[in-house]
């Protein structure tokens, strides 16, 4: 009777190895699920931020442009408020003479 209910202790453990052995592979397959997943979602974020860094520069070109044409426009307006502001002082000067 001592070997029989050894015999039967010995059939138990194995399957207990192989259930452990599964759970371990079952866990192993769902942690590499979930690594795939994480880097696919990864890869999409890349290719947002790469098309995100593309548009930014092509808006810091434009932007370099409207700095340039603005500043023109406030040089040119300058000089026209300047020449104008010096003949009125001029005009006032020429009219208080008289």
């Amino acid at each position: 009777m001592a070997s029989s209910s050894t015999n039967t202790k010995q059939p138990l453990s194995r399957p207990s190895s192989v259930t452990s052995f599964n759970a371990t592979s079952t866990n192993k397959t769902r942690q590499y699920a979930h690594l795939h997943a994480q880097l696919a979602q990864l890869n999409a974020h890349l290719a947002d931020t790469e098309n995100l860094v593309r548009m930014t520069a092509v808006q810091a070109q434009d932007m370099r442009f409207l700095g340039g044409y603005v500043g023109a426009l406030f040089m040119g307006s300058a000089k026209v408020l300047g020449e104008e502001s010096v003949q009125g002082k001029e005009r006032a000067a020429d009219d208080a003479a008289k």
